[in-house]
């Protein structure tokens, strides 16, 4: 592994831990109470700061193979979410309150489904780059 790759799988486990830490803080710290979309992106998000950090300390480049399909689908809840909280009219379909923004932040620009999405799309972008500087020189998608 080289000292990018590495460098680049600390950075996805520090966006992995903020978004784990700041998901915790809206529920215990400001009493929020997520919402079924808002489980599901926790669900794909908690695991990536453990399989990330392990990554990182023990040099497996090999992860990303694991990461990207949390994180893409992550991507995919998290921007399903922000659509429903901006497109006029949307309801949610799964069954919770997740039309409703409970927290805004720079004026309403950020909310928590946009800041999952930030934080999935910043891992996915981290891991194409592991995927990219990886490995021996060989072809990056090892075919």
């Amino acid at each position: 592994m080289t000292d990018r790759t590495r460098a680049l799988l600390g950075a996805a486990t520090l966006v992995a831990l903020a978004a784990t830490s700041g998901s915790l803080y809206f529920s215990l710290g400001l009493g929020l109470m997520p919402c079924d979309l808002c489980w599901y992106q926790r669900i794909l998000m908690y695991p990536l700061v453990v399989v990330l950090g392990v990554a990182a300390v023990e040099d497996r480049e090999a992860v990303w193979k694991t990461v990207l399909p949390l994180s893409l689908g992550g991507v995919a809840l998290a921007g399903y979410h922000t659509y429903l909280q901006v497109a006029p009219g949307a309801t949610c379909t799964v069954g919770g309150p997740c039309t409703s923004i409970q927290y805004e932040m720079l004026g309403g620009l950020l909310t928590i489904p946009r800041l999952s999405l930030i934080a999935f799309v910043l891992i996915t972008f981290l891991l194409v780059g592991v995927v990219f500087l990886g490995g021996d020189g060989n072809d990056a998608w090892g075919v």
